[in-house]
């Protein structure tokens, strides 16, 4: 009896730990929350302009900590800055939603790194 409580304990406990790594946005309020990105980042996610990184087919999780880190100033462009911080965590998640599930045109790094 000992023992199913402990690794009911330590089930609930798991559970509830990884809950937050469970949450993800919703991608078609994503595509609603996302148009302010669409003059650099094209509107179908994937700039022309290689100055503006492609967004569509990205990482979600990658989308969505690049978005925190322009917020609190880890990353530091004042551009995106002044776009992340009026975001709440759930547009972020709404965002980075959208864009991973978009169809990517990123194949390769070929001449999109100096030298190539």
């Amino acid at each position: 009896m000992k023992r199913a409580l402990t690794l009911l304990s330590f089930g609930i406990a798991l559970a509830l730990a990884s809950a937050p790594l469970l949450a993800s946005g919703n991608a078609e309020n994503g595509k609603a929350k996302a148009a302010a990105c669409i003059a650099c980042h094209g509107a179908d996610g994937n700039a022309v302009d290689p100055q503006y990184p492609r967004l569509a087919g990205q990482y979600y999780g990658y989308i969505k900590e690049a978005l925190h880190e322009y917020k609190d100033g880890r990353r530091n462009n004042p551009i995106m800055k002044g776009f992340a911080s009026t975001l709440s965590d759930q547009d972020i998640e709404d965002i980075a939603a959208y864009f991973s599930s978009m169809p990517s045109k990123l194949d390769t790094l070929k001449g999109h790194i100096q030298g190539d």
